[in-house]
């Protein structure tokens, strides 16, 4: 795995072995870049469920002004650290070894993310909880964009039932999964 392109590109990234996280692809990573590139300068980038890190210090590589990283696995944390001291970009992260919720909660009263970007583990339905406490956070306005990867048997369809203000804008699917693309309801 490795930076796609900006200040970091080329640079290989470390992984933690095993099952316990499930780093995206660099051929998905850069298609996810090349789709978000025009909204990544100087913006605040929230990676939930952050793994080896991969995509939060891509977006930092591509220009983002700060990337919130938040992890509750400790190996995954310090692979996370050991990347970013290796990409020189640690001075643009911060870093939250907690679960997502609790790191929501955290950061709650700051001004809202330019883009929160969730890879959650699949089938435990994280990506429901995560935005039903977006619904009436800080850190989610009109201007936010949430990309959350998924399975492609993952539904969408509990942001209507629960009435959620919030709508899908885009799908991008590839062969084992998809980047699901979401914005907060005008009005």
């Amino acid at each position: 795995m490795r930076v796609i392109a900006g200040t970091a590109r080329r640079l290989q990234l470390k992984t933690i072995e095993g099952k316990d996280t499930r780093p995206t692809t660099d051929r998905i990573k850069e298609t996810l870049f090349n789709i978000l590139q025009p909204e990544l300068l100087d913006c605040t980038f929230l990676d939930l469920f952050s793994g080896s890190g991969g995509i939060g210090i891509e977006a930092l590589s591509r220009g983002a002004r700060r990337a919130y990283f938040v992890e509750q696995n400790s190996k995954a944390m310090e692979c996370i650290k050991d990347n970013l001291k290796f990409t020189r970009l640690m001075d643009k992260a911060e870093l939250l070894m907690t679960d997502a919720l609790s790191a929501l909660r955290r950061l709650e009263g700051q001004k809202a993310m330019d883009m929160i970007f969730m890879d959650p583990p699949y089938g435990q339905e994280l990506e429901q909880q995560v935005l039903r406490y977006l619904k009436d956070s800080s850190l989610a306005d009109q201007d936010t964009l949430i990309i959350i990867e998924s399975s492609l048997e993952t539904s969408f369809s509990f942001l209507e039932q629960e009435n959620l203000p919030f709508e899908v804008v885009r799908y991008k699917k590839y062969k084992t999964n998809m980047h699901v693309f979401v914005e907060r309801k005008e009005g």
